[in-house]
């Protein structure tokens, strides 16, 4: 048997590889869409409607300029076998009687083509390069070489009527009598460009033929860009847009009221029934939402009944204990069991405390950040405690004993941790608007980072946290951040590089 091991099959592309390209695609449309749903729905029909229009208009102009090619091919060729006709009746005609006949033409009118005679071919100014022009004159060329084999040359060429020279002793257009030209050619208001034919039918002796192609302004026939169509096309455009825009709000404004009542039944304000009427999935989302705001509102006035009760219940049975322990005979044991009663009956006192400060029932308004913080200043000087603050002349609007508590709770810890408290007020950009950051540091031993999360849980408190205050139950933080999430904020908790804890609130400016 031998001793190489066969070839490992090849392994499945690793998706893993493809997962960033989307990631950034993903981070790309986050950041040129706008964040609310109304906005990004609108760009995405606006964009759909704009892609399905240029789409639209480029096959249209496609097949617009194929039909006017074919078009003008036809058209050209109609018209140089007419000039074939012309140049064989001149040629037809004696020499000295040509003269005379284009002479009766010109009195008589109504004649296709402005027809002369020269001794030498008149030098045309051409106009610029259009490809119509170009299939014109080579389907023009084409037909009367085909039809007239026998002369040697054609001279063709499209050319503006303002100034077109028609003989070779520099006679030009604007030069000849009104008459003579005006049922053959288009000069004024809008000129139309005019096909010039010019050939030898004998020695010395040139052809000049000038006439209009059958659409004089065939030019135009294939701009897709014309000023009525152009007009059209916006028009058209901006009713869908309109329209548009009008679907989608109304489609997204009950979600807007929807996310609406979330937040505000999130910060416990009063919530007004949702409408029950929209589209079908809406319809079901409101009642679905109202049915777990009841349940919801059922659920806390329980707990809190609940909560209360027990509490109240409980302090008769501890008591009964406080008194029986008197009994004791032993002094050592009768402390301990004090000591245990004591601690208990604050536990039972703090949580109901919680409970009604998590809950304090009033109305927002509007709350000057630099008077609530002066007068918690003001208390602390009092007491011999050190705080550094400068007014900011921020305001926001909040429940004011509910955002005092936080405050003060953070306030409190800072002056009990700390030898010194430094607070801070400043705005800040966000996605979701402008915020407000209160910010509160003390000088203190700050918390070891392994301990920081389990900081917020009730009756948790550090070491250094018992020796400095032991009157605390550890719930203060607790406290402050559920006041926090109703107002719709924030609460975090880090060490300063320097040392101490620095605790920041962040609040909707409004």
């Amino acid at each position: 048997m031998s001793g190489v091991l066969p070839p490992s099959p090849p392994s499945p592309p690793d998706r893993a590889l493809r997962r960033p390209s989307f990631a950034a695609v993903t981070r790309v449309l986050d950041w040129l869409l706008p964040n609310s749903l109304l906005g990004r729905l609108s760009v995405v029909m606006i964009f759909g409607v704009l892609v399905t229009q240029l789409a639209g208009g480029l096959i249209w102009a496609a097949q617009l300029r194929t039909r006017s090619e074919a078009e003008t091919r036809i058209a050209a060729q109609h018209l140089a076998h007419s000039a074939s006709g012309a140049i064989r009746y001149f040629m037809s005609l004696p020499s000295n009687y040509r003269p005379i006949m284009i002479q009766q033409l010109r009195e008589m009118g109504g004649t296709r083509f402005f027809i002369n005679a020269n001794s030498a071919r008149v030098p045309i100014p051409p106009i610029a390069h259009n490809s119509l022009a170009d299939i014109a004159s080579e389907a023009a060329l084409e037909t009367l070489k085909s039809d007239l084999a026998f002369l040697p040359e054609f001279h063709l060429a499209f050319a503006w009527p303002d100034n077109l020279p028609v003989s070779d002793d520099g006679l030009k257009i604007g030069d000849l009598p009104d008459s003579w030209v005006q049922h053959i050619l288009l000069i004024k208001p809008n000129p139309a460009p005019v096909l010039v034919i010019q050939t030898q039918i004998e020695s010395g002796k040139w052809l000049y033929l000038a006439a209009l192609m059958p659409n004089p302004y065939f030019l135009d026939s294939s701009n897709p860009l014309s000023l009525d169509r152009v007009v059209l096309q916006g028009l058209s455009l901006a009713a869908i847009l309109l329209l548009t825009i009008l679907v989608v709000r109304w489609t997204t404004r009950p979600l807007a009221a929807l996310s609406d009542a979330a937040e505000a039944f999130g910060k416990g304000e009063t919530v007004p029934e949702l409408p029950e009427t929209g589209s079908r999935e809406f319809v079901k989302t409101a009642r679905a939402f109202s049915g777990m705001r009841e349940r919801i509102k059922r659920y806390l006035e329980d707990r809190e009944r609940l909560f209360v009760s027990i509490s109240h219940d409980l302090r008769t049975p501890i008591t009964r204990l406080k008194l029986r322990t008197e009994l004791l005979d032993d002094d050592d044991m009768r402390t301990e069991f004090h000591d245990d009663l004591d601690e208990l009956d604050m536990m039972v006192k703090g949580a109901l405390q919680s409970v009604k400060d998590s809950d304090i029932h009033e109305n927002r308004t509007e709350v000057r950040l630099d008077a609530l913080v002066a007068r918690m200043i003001r208390d602390a000087s009092m007491a011999g405690h050190e705080v550094a603050f400068e007014p900011c002349g921020i305001t926001v609007i909040a429940k004011p004993l509910a955002l005092k508590r936080a405050i003060g709770n953070l306030f409190d810890n800072a002056l009990h941790y700390g030898e010194k408290v430094e607070i801070s007020i400043r705005q800040s950009q966000a996605l979701e608007g402008d915020m407000v950051e209160i910010e509160i540091r003390d000088h203190g031993p700050g918390v070891p980072e392994d301990a920081m999360g389990s900081l917020f849980q009730p009756y948790v408190r550090l070491e250094h946290g018992r020796s400095a205050n032991s009157g605390g139950m550890g719930l203060g933080l607790g406290i402050a951040r559920n006041i926090v999430q109703a107002h719709g904020g924030e609460l975090l908790l880090r060490n300063h590089p320097q040392g101490g804890l620095i605790a920041t609130i962040i609040l909707p400016a409004r």
